[in-house]
C-alpha cells in the first residue's frame, strides 16, 4: 500500500463526515428514522418519519455541495499560490543575473580606473623629467593614491559582502513567506471548519 498523504485523508474525511458538521451523524439519525417509518403503526406517524427523513435528505446533500465549494475555492487558491511561487522564483533568477552583471562591470571598472591612473602616473613623470625631490614627492603622492585606491577597493569590497548578505536575507524572507502562506492556508481550513460545525451542530 501507498503511503497516504493528509490532503487525501483530509478529502476521505469530508467525503464521509461532509463538511465536519455531523453528517455521518445525520445518516445514522435517517437510518433510525427509515427504520421507525417502516415500523409505524399509523399513517400520521408514517407520514411525520417521512417528513424528517426529507428534511435529513435535505441537511446531507446541502453540506456536501457547501463542502464541495470549499474545495473547489482551496484548488483555486494552491493555484494561486503556485503562480505566486513561480513568479517569485523567477524574480530570485533575475536577481542572480543582475548582481552577476553587476560584479563583472565593477571589476571591469576598477580594472581600467587601475590601468588610467597607472598610464597618467607615468606620462607625468615621463614629461616633466623632474628632479629627485619632486620625485620624492610624486612618489609619495603615488603611495598616498594607491592607498586611496586601497580603500576604495576594501569598500566596494564591503559593499558586495553587504549586497550578497542582503539577498541572503532575501531569500529567507521569501522562505518564511511561503511557509507562512502555507500554514495560513491550513489554519484557514481548520478555522472554516470549526466555524462551520458550530453554525451547524443541533442545539441541545
Amino acid at each position: 500500500m501507498g503511503t497516504v498523504t493528509d490532503d487525501e485523508v483530509i478529502r476521505k474525511r469530508l467525503l464521509i463526515d461532509g463538511d465536519g458538521a455531523g453528517d455521518d451523524r445525520r445518516i445514522n439519525l435517517l437510518v433510525k428514522s427509515f427504520i421507525k417509518w417502516c415500523n409505524s403503526g399509523s399513517q400520521e406517524e408514517g407520514y411525520r418519519q417521512y417528513q424528517h427523513m426529507l428534511s435529513t435528505l435535505s441537511q446531507c446533500e446541502f453540506s456536501m455541495g457547501k463542502t464541495l465549494l470549499v474545495y473547489d475555492m482551496n484548488l483555486r487558491e494552491m493555484e494561486n499560490y503556485e503562480k505566486n511561487y513561480k513568479k517569485i522564483e523567477c524574480s530570485i533568477a533575475g536577481a542572480h543575473e543582475k548582481i552577476a552583471e553587476c560584479k563583472k562591470q565593477i571589476l571591469q571598472a576598477k580594472r581600467i580606473r587601475k590601468n588610467r591612473q597607472e598610464y597618467d602616473a607615468l606620462a607625468k613623470v615621463i614629461q616633466r623629467h623632474p628632479d629627485r625631490h619632486e620625485t620624492l614627492k610624486e612618489l609619495e603622492a603615488l603611495g598616498k593614491e594607491l592607498e586611496h585606491l586601497s580603500h576604495i577597493k576594501e569598500s566596494v569590497e564591503d559593499k558586495l559582502e553587504l549586497r550578497r548578505k542582503q539577498f541572503h536575507v532575501l531569500l529567507s524572507t521569501i522562505h518564511e513567506l511561503q511557509q507562512t502562506l502555507e500554514n495560513d492556508e491550513k489554519l484557514s481550513e481548520v478555522e472554516e471548519a470549526q466555524e462551520t460545525s458550530m453554525e451547524t451542530d443541533p442545539k441541545p
